[in-house]
């Protein structure tokens, strides 16, 4: 059995780049093509194509570090704050994700079709890092007991039918209290 090559560190500073051209771009416009990606990157059609050989799987890329960045703020959250702080602090971010990226969710939908599934392995990602904020919730007593993380990343997905255009902060704050108290979180200690 052969040991895997790391890649160049030229390498991957250039699929970085792209995540991050491609990130903003797509945000901007969900049908932005690769070429322009691959111009505001500076970088050569023919390197976009080897990271990202498919715009697919760019478009999931990008997803994929979003929600690996939503996994990491569950666990920093709950370093920084108490249990009930830190799942409203998530909450709000998860919120935050949705609206200014939102471009990027027309493109996940462009990208991943009615045929298509997203990875299993984001689902399990965000799944964890709502079952790690109720434990630490359920352990403290600030949300009731044998909350399913599945159920809950399923109710989640009102976040995403706030309009960009509107206040959305207002809104998915009053959403957040909606979630909080259908957690079963004590009116004195919301967060």
């Amino acid at each position: 059995m052969t040991t895997p090559t790391p890649k160049r560190t030229d390498a991957l500073e250039n699929r970085q780049a792209i995540l991050d051209v491609a990130l903003q771009a797509l945000t901007e416009s969900p049908d932005v093509s690769l070429n322009a990606i691959a111009k505001r990157a500076g970088l050569a059609n023919g390197t976009l194509y080897r990271h990202f050989p498919t715009r697919e799987a760019l478009v999931l890329a990008v997803y994929q570090c979003d929600i690996e960045e939503m996994k990491n703020a569950a666990t920093q959250l709950l370093a920084e704050h108490p249990p009930v702080r830190a799942l409203r602090e998530w909450l709000r971010a998860l919120a935050h994700c949705a609206m200014t990226k939102n471009g990027l969710a027309d493109a996940m939908r462009l990208a991943t079709g009615a045929d298509k599934s997203l990875f299993p392995e984001t689902y399990q990602a965000m799944k964890a890092a709502i079952a790690e904020l109720l434990a630490a919730n359920e352990a403290s007593r600030t949300v009731r007991a044998g909350l399913d993380p599945e159920l809950v990343l399923l109710a989640l997905c009102g976040i995403w039918q706030l309009d960009a255009g509107s206040d959305w902060r207002k809104q998915a704050d009053d959403l957040i209290d909606l979630f909080m108290t259908g957690f079963g979180v004590p009116a004195g200690s919301q967060g």
